[in-house]
C-alpha cells in the first residue's frame, strides 16, 4: 500500500535534513532512541560521519544536549533459488532525528525531546516469494512522513520516567534487543506477529503515553497506551497531526537485567552496552478490546498476545570487553481462533568481534519459525506447514560512517506450502 506524501510534510523534511546535515550528532547517544534498523552499532565519534564535524559545530552543539542525526540504509536483496521468477529488490530509508537533553540546553534538568521523520520506499521480496517472514526488517509501505514525536520527564535517577507524545508500540515492546545484528523482520525489529492486535509499529506511529518504574536495581516495569489505528498510512499520510480511529491498546512488559542497571537498558543494543556478562529477559502483553473476527467469521470482543524474550552474552574473551558470543531467544502466543499467525518462535546467536581486523565486526545466525493456526487453513490447501526461516550475515563498519551487512537468508515451507527458497543480498548504511 502506497501512502502519499502530502504536501504539507515536504517543507518540513526539506529543512529537517538540511538541519541534520549540518549539526548531525557527533558523539554516541547515551540512551539509543532509534529502533531496529536504524538504530546504531556503534559510536560514531568526532569522524563518525560523511560531512564531517564541520569546523567544531556538531561538538558545539552536542555539549548544548542538541543532537542532530542524518543517516540512509538500504536493503538489497535478491532471491536465487525458488519457484518464482528471479527478482531483484531495494528497499530504501533517509532518517533524520534530533534529539534534546532540556537540562544542558536551558538548565531543565530530567526533560528530554525527540522526533524523527523518515522518507522511505522500495520492492517487497516477501510478496515477490509469498513469505510470512520478511526477509528485510525495514520494508513497509512508501512514505514520506513525520514518524514519531515525545517529551519525557525523567525522576529519581532515572527510576521513574513519562513519556508523551506520538511513537510506536513495537519500536519498545516485542522489540529484538539485538535487532540491528540481524536483516530478517522478525529478528532485524520486532516480533513479526504484533500488527495482529493493532500494536503500532514503525514509521505510523499513534498518539501514546507511557510509564516506566525501576523499583530495583535491576529490575523494570512499563506500561503503554495507544491509540489504535488499523490503517495509519491513509488515516495520517503526514503524520504531522494525530489521530484516534479506534480503540485504545494496551501493552505491558516486565523486565530482568542482570548485568546492567535496569534504569541504563534501553530497547535495543549497541558496542557498549554489550559489554561484560549482560543480559535481558523480559515477559510482554498486548491486548486491545476492539471487535476482531475469528477464523469462521464470527464477530469477537478482543484480541491479545503474550510474548517472552531473553538475550544473554554467554562468552567474553575479556569479562570486561564485547568480544565474544552472545544468545537471543523469544517467543508468542497469541489466540488461534483470532490470528493467523498465531505463534512465533526466534532464535540467534552473535560473535562479536570473530575477525582479527581493526574495524568492528559480527557475525549472527538467526532462526524464525511462523506457526499457521489450522483455523485459517483454506480448503483447497490438503497441508498447511509451519515456515522456517535461516539467516547468517556478516557486519561490517568498513569506516566510522559506513556499514556493509551482507547477507544469505534460506525459507523452508514459504507462505504454509511446501516450496523453498533462497534470498542473498546486503545492508548498507551511511551516516551522515
Amino acid at each position: 500500500m502506497r501512502a502519499p506524501a502530502g504536501r504539507t510534510v515536504i517543507p518540513v523534511m526539506i529543512v529537517w535534513a538540511a538541519l541534520s546535515v549540518f549539526a548531525a550528532r557527533a558523539y554516541p547517544q547515551i540512551g539509543e532512541t532509534l529502533s531496529g534498523p536504524d538504530s546504531h552499532e556503534t559510536g560514531q565519534g568526532p569522524h563518525g560521519h560523511l560531512l564531517g564535524d564541520w569546523g567544531g559545530v556538531r561538538p558545539y552543539l552536542f555539549e548544548r544536549g542538541v543532537r542532530f542525526d542524518l543517516q540512509y540504509i538500504s536493503d538489497n536483496l535478491s532471491n536465487i533459488e525458488s519457484d518464482r521468477n528471479e527478482r531483484f529488490v531495494s528497499w530504501n530509508r533517509v532518517r533524520s532525528t534530533i534529539d534534546i537533553d532540556f537540562g544542558a540546553l536551558v538548565g531543565q534538568s530530567g526533560w528530554y525531546f525527540h522526533a524523527t521523520a523518515l522518507w522511505q520506499g522500495g520492492g517487497h521480496l516477501d510478496r515477490q516469494l509469498g513469505l510470512l517472514t520478511s526477509p528485510s526488517g525495514m520494508s513497509s509501505s512508501h512514505t514520506f512522513r513525520l514518524d514519531s514525536w515525545w517529551l519525557e520527564k525523567r525522576w529519581l535517577d532515572e527510576r521513574l520516567t513519562v513519556r508523551l507524545g506520538q511513537f510506536a508500540g513495537q519500536d519498545f515492546y516485542g522489540a529484538q534487543h539485538y535487532a540491528a545484528s540481524f536483516i530478517f523482520e522478525p529478528m532485524g525489529y520486532a516480533l513479526g506477529n504484533l500488527f495482529t492486535d493493532f500494536e503500532s509499529f514503525d514509521p505510523p506511529s499513534t498518539p501514546a503515553v507511557e510509564v516506566r518504574v525501576v523499583p530495583i536495581d535491576h529490575l523494570y516495569v512499563k506500561s503503554m497506551v495507544i491509540a489504535e489505528d488499523r490503517k495509519p498510512f491513509s488515516h495520517n499520510p503526514t503524520g504531522l497531526v494525530p489521530q484516534f480511529n479506534g480503540g485504545p491498546v494496551s501493552v505491558f512488559e516486565i523486565g530482568f537485567t542482570p548485568g546492567k542497571k535496569a534504569s541504563s537498558v534501553r530497547a535495543f543494543d549497541n558496542v557498549e552496552t554489550r559489554k561484560g556478562y549482560s543480559g535481558l529477559y523480559q515477559f510482554g502483553a498486548s491486548y486491545n478490546p476492539g471487535e476482531f473476527k475469528t477464523a469462521t467469521g464470527k464477530p469477537e470482543s478482543g484480541n491479545y498476545l503474550l510474548y517472552w524474550m531473553a538475550s544473554q552474552a554467554l562468552w567474553r574473551i575479556d569479562p570486561d570487553g564485547a568480544r565474544g558470543l552472545d544468545a537471543t531467544i523469544a517467543y508468542d502466543w497469541s489466540p488461534p481462533d483470532i490470528n493467523r499467525n498465531n505463534t512465533l518462535l526466534t532464535a540467534g546467536l552473535r560473535f562479536n568481534e570473530p575477525l582479527p581486523l581493526p574495524i568492528h565486526n559480527t557475525m549472527s545466525l538467526g532462526y524464525v519459525r511462523n506457526h499457521l493456526s489450522s483455523d485459517f487453513r483454506p480448503n483447497s490447501m490438503t497441508t498447511w506447514n509451519t515456515e522456517h526461516g535461516l539467516e547468517f550475515n556478516v557486519l561490517l563498519d568498513i569506516a566510522p560512517m559506513i556499514l556493509l551487512q551482507p547477507v544469505v537468508q534460506y525459507y523452508a515451507n514459504v507462505g504454509g506450502g511446501s516450496e523453498s527458497a533462497v534470498v542473498v543480498g546486503f545492508r548498507t548504511k551511511v551516516e551522515f
